[in-house]
């Protein structure tokens, strides 16, 4: 017994616990049996689990993609067209008003099955197969001409999706579209309307008939065009229509601006107010009175039109300035160049800096100050026209002396007094509201009151004047007596108005005996602040035909000699005769002088005038001579110039002889050195944006061409300086070159007798030809197309 407990007892002794060890090994055996179950259930945990996240981002992506494929159909019908393939009938997408790509055949084939007209396709970026625009036109009923009506405009982009790309042939989706109907009657004609006048047919929608791009140059980044059309009146084309902007980010088209020009001129981006990007420009002058629109672009807050075109008006002035408010005053009363004068000292005064807005202002009125001035310095044939032009420029006191010494012509100046539709008016009234004591406007004002309302009104207003003179009184009082007068008619009668031409220059000393007189031959006196002009006669017209100098079968009788010129050069019923002189400033004055005598010594004919003193620079050879004519004599032609580029895409061969001829010309005349002649594309490079007129001279119904240019512009060809200070010195003029329609020169400048030069075109009395008024080295020519000859003579 006592062995089996020694056998037991180390077993037991190992935990010194007995049952630990059975504790122990009861617990090891469960346990490896624990880890392998363990394992398979992680294993089918992260199974289930996986396949749980798979199914999760399965959905989550089915569920994106059907939200695009929402956004898709909402924003985009045609990205999401594919799917039709795939789904059955039943289940096709419906793509509501958007339709499946096209071809431009097909484009084509769908409007005139609407019976519209296909129009020509515009680019909207530099690839015009990837996008265009479409001009949609219908037939109009009852239609002789420009029978085409725009009604709609359409934007196509090619279809980028694989099942249209590849095709043989592009295909387009509508991108966008904008219908368009024509303008209201009453807005196009609203400007040429008077204040009596009841607009007619005001219902009445004027087609529109074009779409043109603008030039290249246009603010932003899209595509401006101009959509048109014409109405035809008695005194030429009154346009109108849309502009249209093109907003490439957004896809969309936006009818900024309606517009309407009563002298048929489009608008045109131009560079006016200097900030670097160009202002869109409406002329919407009548007559000589100018009218200019200007828009600026500005942005806006908005999604779908982020620009907008806004007017620059003068309504409300942009400084609080009295003088400043003062020259807005003027501006809008239509006296531009006095109100541009007093803006530039206001700005002077301020250091050259205006506010943005105040600048847009002043370069607006500047704008109209161009035209303006333009206009007055112009030699004006009609006494009437030169009083109008120098008004509407604020030229008081050159518009009083041509009314004063004009008494012949009064009633003409009365009658455009008195059609006066307030536009004088209103000037002379802003004029006095500045300055209530200037002399000249304080005469205007009582004219324009004595034609319209009676002399004894006006000189009511005359001596209510607080401040004015005696002298200032009487001398206004005398000019109110003439237009009681100013009307009459000579009472001596003749068969023809006087038609002469000639140069002029004054003389110190007149022989009485010398001059021939219709009457007794008395003293041939002056009246106050006259001098006396001798005109040497380049050209009359006798009330048949023109005669030129020398004039050699000019024979007299033996009795009555005066009497015989007078009526022969028509005198005898109008002795005035205009005397013209350039200031050194260019600028044109003109004097109305008497004839008061005739001389004719071998063949040289002179007239004795008597007129007011004009100052002029007997010493500067830049300015043509004094000119004399008579107000019946002429009638001046200004063709409108274009450039050589523009002339060269109507006339190539025309501009590629001109510009041949042209370099020859300079050579021969010692103004560019001989030798060969540069390329065609050298000269256009250089020459191509100096202007040309373009009109018939020879009676052919073929127009010619006429380039004058400046010794600036022969400099401008980079030649040696030296060279051009010495050419300058010799021939400081301008040269003109004319070629025929065939092409040949007809008539140069550009000879060893630089003193040669082409003044001026114009239309002779009692016919339709056309004549050159030529400048020689001591008299005028007028120079017209012999058929015989094939010349000017």
């Amino acid at each position: 017994m006592a062995k089996r407990s020694r056998k037991l007892t180390p077993k037991a002794s190992k935990g010194n616990q007995p049952h630990a060890g059975v504790i122990k090994r009861v617990a090891k055996k469960p346990q490896k049996k624990l880890k392998r179950g363990s394992w398979l259930s992680s294993m089918l945990a992260m199974s289930t689990t996986g396949c749980a996240y798979a199914i999760l981002l399965t959905s989550v992506s089915l569920i994106m993609a059907f939200a695009w494929i929402s956004v898709l159909f909402i924003f985009n019908p045609d990205q999401v067209s594919w799917l039709n393939k795939i789904l059955p009938a039943w289940a096709q997408i419906p793509l509501g008003k958007h339709e499946r790509p096209q071809t431009l055949k097909q484009i084509q084939l769908d409007l005139s099955k609407k019976n519209q007209i296909f129009g020509e396709t515009l680019p909207l970026n530099q690839d015009a197969e990837n996008s265009f625009l479409l001009p949609v036109f219908q037939q109009r009923a009852n239609c002789e001409s420009d029978c085409e009506e725009l009604v709609e405009l359409r934007v196509y982009e090619r279809s980028e999706e694989l099942e249209f790309k590849s095709q043989s042939e592009n295909y387009y989706y509508l991108a966008t579209q904008l219908p368009i109907t024509g303008l209201e009657e009453s807005f196009v004609i609203s400007l040429l309307l008077d204040g009596t006048s009841e607009p007619q047919d005001i219902n009445i929608s004027l087609p529109l008939t074009q779409v043109q791009p603008f030039e290249s140059g246009t603010p932003s980044s899209g595509v401006w065009f101009n959509l048109w059309g014409q109405r035809q009146q008695v005194t030429g084309a009154n346009a109108y229509g849309y502009v249209v902007y093109y907003n490439p980010e957004r896809t969309n088209l936006l009818q900024m601006l309606s517009w309407s020009s009563p002298n048929g001129q489009f608008p045109k981006w131009q560079q006016v107010t200097g900030d670097g990007t160009k202002e869109l420009v409406v002329d919407q002058t009548i007559g000589l009175e100018p009218h200019l629109q200007l828009y600026q672009v500005k942005p806006l807050k908005l999604f779908l039109k982020p620009i907008e075109l806004e007017a620059i008006t003068l309504k409300s002035p942009a400084l609080k300035d009295l003088a400043y408010q003062n020259a807005l005053s003027i501006a809008r009363s239509g006296l531009w160049t006095p109100a541009f004068e007093w803006l530039k000292f206001i700005k002077k005064q301020r250091k050259g800096v205006l506010p943005e807005a105040a600048q847009a202002q002043m370069d607006l009125i500047g704008l109209h100050s161009q035209l303006t001035k333009t206009q007055a310095d112009k030699n004006w044939a009609s006494p009437s026209q030169q009083v109008l032009a120098d008004l509407i420029d604020g030229r008081w006191g050159k518009a009083l002396q041509v009314f004063e010494a004009s008494p012949h012509n009064t009633q003409e100046i009365v009658t455009l007094l008195k059609a006066d539709e307030n536009r004088l008016w209103n000037r002379t009234v802003a004029a006095l509201r500045v300055n209530p004591n200037r002399l000249d406007v304080q005469a205007w004002f009582a004219l324009i009151l004595g034609v319209q309302r009676g002399e004894e009104h006006a000189n009511s207003w005359l001596k209510a004047q607080p401040k004015i003179t005696k002298d200032n009184l009487a001398y206004i009082q005398g000019l109110l007596a003439k237009l009681n007068g100013g009307g009459r008619k000579s009472q001596i009668s003749s068969t023809h108005p006087s038609q002469i031409v000639g140069s002029v220059q004054p003389i110190t000393q007149v022989i009485n005996s010398e001059w021939l007189q219709p009457n007794s031959p008395a003293d041939l006196k002056l009246r106050d602040n006259q001098v006396w002009y001798q005109v040497e006669v380049s050209a009359f017209n006798d009330g048949k035909r023109w005669l030129n100098s020398p004039f050699e079968n000019l024979n007299l009788p033996k009795t009555d000699a005066a009497k015989f010129l007078w009526k022969t050069l028509g005198i005898t019923s109008d002795p005035e005769i205009q005397i013209v002189v350039w200031l050194p400033n260019g600028e044109q004055q003109i004097s109305i002088a008497t004839i008061k005598a005739v001389q004719l010594q071998g063949k040289v004919l002179r007239l004795l005038a008597a007129s007011p003193k004009i100052s002029q620079n007997q010493n500067n050879l830049l300015q043509p001579k004094p000119l004399a004519l008579t107000n019946a004599a002429l009638e001046w032609v200004q063709p409108s110039p274009i450039t050589l580029q523009e002339l060269h895409q109507k006339n190539p061969q025309g501009v590629k002889v001109i510009l041949s001829s042209l370099w020859q010309s300079l050579q021969q005349s010692g103004e560019v050195p001989a030798g060969a002649i540069p390329s065609f594309e050298q000269m256009q490079e250089k020459l191509g944006d100096w202007p040309v007129q373009v009109i018939d001279l020879t009676n052919n119904a073929q127009p010619e061409i006429i380039l004058t240019i400046s010794v600036e512009e022969i400099a401008s060809l980079n030649l040696p300086k030296s060279r051009i200070q010495r050419e300058n010195t010799n021939k400081p003029r301008d040269r003109t070159i004319i070629l025929s329609d065939q092409n040949k020169v007809i008539y140069t400048d550009f000879t060893r007798n630089y003193l040669q030069k082409l003044s001026a075109i114009a239309k002779l009395s009692g016919g339709q030809s056309l004549a050159l008024l030529v400048e020689n080295a001591h008299n005028y020519s007028l120079r017209r197309w012999s058929e015989k000859n094939q010349r000017f003579e």
